[in-house]
């Protein structure tokens, strides 16, 4: 075998093992997160399907403040490096992929969800 051959198996290899890492970085929904009760019908279902455990595919959305202690997706804000790095529950600057369009319906106990960073909990 080639040294051409060795090294173009090698990088086929790689990508094939980010490409499957990257699909599975998806942290899981908790039980203390609500909808709003105004959220439309399809983000209702969707999200439901989400708490049930199903695994989030298509579009969706980097949601802030929704993590438990140790299971945001990934880097936020100061605090955080990358996936499982929150410190707190719902840290407004750790984030995790909700369904589109849900993370303006969310509620925790901390106080709503948000598309950016949240100003609560945060590391100093």
């Amino acid at each position: 075998m080639s040294q051409n051959s060795i090294i173009a198996k090698s990088i086929l290899a790689g990508f094939t093992l980010a490409a499957a890492a990257s699909g599975a970085a998806y942290a899981k929904p908790n039980t203390q997160l609500t909808l709003a009760p105004n959220a439309p019908a399809e983000i209702q279902a969707d999200f439901a399907s989400w708490q049930g455990g199903e695994r989030l595919s298509g579009r969706k959305d980097k949601c802030y403040g929704i993590a438990l202690a140790g299971e945001n997706d990934c880097k936020a804000g100061k605090g955080t490096s990358c996936e499982g790095t929150s410190t707190v529950d719902f840290q407004g600057n750790a984030w995790t992929y909700a369904p589109k369009g849900a993370c303006e319906f969310i509620q925790t106990p901390a106080g709503p969800a948000s598309l950016g960073e949240l100003d609560r909990a945060n590391p100093a």
